[in-house]
C-alpha cells in the first residue's frame, strides 16, 4: 500500500528544496566571488556549480547584483561569529580576530570597495559595514576609549583606520609581510591610541 503524502507534507518538502537550491547558490557564488572579480563572474558557471539553470538563479535572485548583495549579508554573518573571539579592551585579542577575518575574506572585501560608485546595494552595504565596525570597536574598546565628545570620535575614527581591511591590505599584501609581523603591526597602532584609566580620570575631570 502506497501512503500519500498530505498537502502540507509536500508543501514543506517543496519549501526545503527551494532553500536547499538558494544554500548551494550562495556557496557557489561565495566561493566566485571570494576568488574573481566581479565582473568576471559568469552566472552561467554559478548555476552549474550549484546544479541547476541559470533561469533558477534568476527565480532565486533576480540579477547578478541582487546575488552579490545576498553573498555579501550571508559574508557579514560570518564575519560576526569570528569576531565572538575577541576578548574586549585586550588589542592584541581584538586584532587577531579581525586578522582570521581578514585572512578568510579580505581581498573579497578590498574588491568590493572598488564596486561603490558602480553598483548602489554595495554602496549602502559598505555604509553599513562601516558603522558596524565603528560600533564594534567603541563596544571592545569602551573602557579604554576618551569619555566622550571630539576626542571620543577621533580615537574612533583613527582606531577605524587602524583596523580596516585596507590596512591590513597595505601591511599583508603590498608590504609582504607575513600574518604574525601584521598582527604585531596593527597590535601597536591600536594599542597607541588607547587611553589609561589616568588619562581617562583627567578627560572626565
Amino acid at each position: 500500500m502506497t501512503t500519500r503524502s498530505t498537502p502540507p507534507q509536500r508543501m514543506r518538502a517543496r519549501a526545503e528544496a527551494v532553500e536547499a537550491t538558494r544554500a548551494r547558490l550562495l556557496r557557489a557564488a561565495g566561493e566566485a566571488f571570494s576568488k574573481q572579480a566581479y565582473d568576471d563572474v559568469k552566472l552561467g558557471a554559478i548555476a552549474g556549480e550549484a546544479g541547476v539553470t541559470q533561469q533558477t538563479l534568476f527565480n532565486h535572485f533576480g540579477s547578478k547584483e541582487a546575488l552579490y548583495s545576498a553573498c555579501v549579508e550571508a559574508a557579514h554573518e560570518r564575519i560576526k561569529g569570528v569576531r565572538l573571539a575577541a576578548v574586549p579592551g585586550c588589542a592584541r585579542s581584538v586584532v587577531s580576530a579581525l586578522i582570521e577575518q581578514y585572512e578568510r575574506g579580505g581581498d573579497a572585501n578590498a574588491r568590493a570597495a572598488a564596486l561603490e560608485e558602480r553598483i548602489p546595494a554595495v554602496a549602502a552595504m559598505l555604509v553599513l559595514a562601516r558603522s558596524y565596525h565603528r560600533d564594534w570597536l567603541a563596544e571592545m574598546f569602551a573602557d579604554t576609549l576618551p569619555a566622550g565628545g571630539a576626542a571620543r570620535r577621533e580615537a574612533l575614527a583613527a582606531l577605524h583606520a587602524a583596523t580596516d581591511v585596507f590596512t591590513w591590505k597595505l601591511l599583508r599584501r603590498d608590504l609582504g609581510l607575513s600574518r604574525r609581523a601584521t598582527t604585531d603591526v596593527m597590535t601597536r597602532l591600536v594599542t597607541g591610541l588607547l587611553v589609561t584609566p589616568d588619562d581617562r580620570e583627567e578627560d572626565e575631570a
